[in-house]
């Protein structure tokens, strides 16, 4: 069935730089497509310094809603009208919805981790977790195990630039949910990490270790993991990370990074249509029947939405 552009479609955008290879706009087409809804998505190349003349675009043509990425998550939670919980915490939106004219920011990225947990049977309430990173999706990660009741969070890092991110973070969540027990320390502190693991419910790799060409590696020696300890990765490039291949060697309860990925792009899809989005649906993942693959390094998103092979 062809595609038909009305007077009354409604537009959904991706705004940043670079976006020429991104797969958005191909996973969104095709599911309002397959949902019946008069809808087009569409990508545009915006700089950091252009972004406040596109968001006034998004307001004068009466745009949706749009995805948000790098480099201009963060100087859009400044431009919106409003923020979700999370995003306020974060400073950071990856989603923006149009609401009758008042434009309100999302960060889904946390949401989509957690979900991921739920769906590997992993309830986050009262959990201790140990996180290592402390760029943007460790931060909308921590922020958002937070808001839905972890009991404790400990964040490692390099002593690098970074640091002073999970610090930031530490100080944004002792404000929001002083509950919650947050402490940060040195990944260099290697006795320091292994007696927070033993102690932990959920280890989190929130770094690009374990990508490519980090793929063969882990920041993680394998003898800090125990049977009884669930492991999560955000690294979904390759599907399974040495951690996650070294977690499931010893018993471990997993959740790779695909499942974050795809729970991610699903809480957009419901913010910006109110529905599920069919083709990143819990049936295709609990067959394991989804593969994302890169030609050139353009995820083919095609491939991933119909579950082949």
């Amino acid at each position: 069935m062809e595609k038909h552009i009305s007077g009354t479609t409604g537009l959904f955008t991706l705004l940043g730089s670079p976006v020429g290879h991104s797969g958005s706009p191909a996973m969104y087409n095709f599911s309002f497509k397959q949902q019946g809804l008069d809808y087009a998505y569409l990508a545009f190349d915006i700089k950091k310094d252009q972004m406040s003349e596109a968001i006034d675009a998004l307001r004068l043509f009466k745009v949706r809603g749009s995805n948000v990425t790098m480099p201009c998550k963060s100087i859009a939670a400044t431009l919106v009208d409003e923020l979700s919980p999370a995003a306020e915490i974060v400073g950071a939106i990856n989603v923006i919805v149009n609401d009758n004219g008042k434009l309100i920011g999302h960060i889904t990225d946390g949401v989509g981790f957690v979900r991921n947990l739920k769906e590997n049977g992993i309830d986050i309430v009262d959990k201790k977790l140990v996180v290592i990173g402390a760029g943007g999706a460790a931060t909308a990660l921590e922020v958002q195990c937070a808001l839905d009741g972890a009991r404790a969070i400990t964040i490692f890092n390099r002593d690098d630039n970074f640091y002073a991110n999970a610090e930031n973070t530490q100080k944004k969540i002792k404000h929001a949910k002083p509950n919650v027990d947050i402490n940060v320390y040195h990944l260099e502190d290697q006795n320091k990490l292994k007696t927070e693991i033993n102690s932990a419910d959920i280890l989190v790799n929130a770094t690009t270790v374990g990508m490519k060409p980090l793929d063969n590696q882990t920041l993680v020696d394998s003898s800090y993991l125990r049977a009884d300890l669930v492991v999560a990765d955000t690294v979904y490039n390759p599907l399974k990370t040495k951690l996650i291949e070294d977690a499931e060697a010893l018993g471990c309860t997993v959740a790779p990074g695909k499942g974050m990925l795809l729970w991610q792009g699903d809480a957009a899809y419901k913010l910006f249509t109110g529905k599920i989005c069919q083709q990143l649906n819990i049936k295709l993942m609990r067959l394991n029947r989804i593969l994302i693959s890169f030609v050139g390094g353009i995820v083919r998103w095609k491939h991933v939405l119909m579950g082949i092979r």
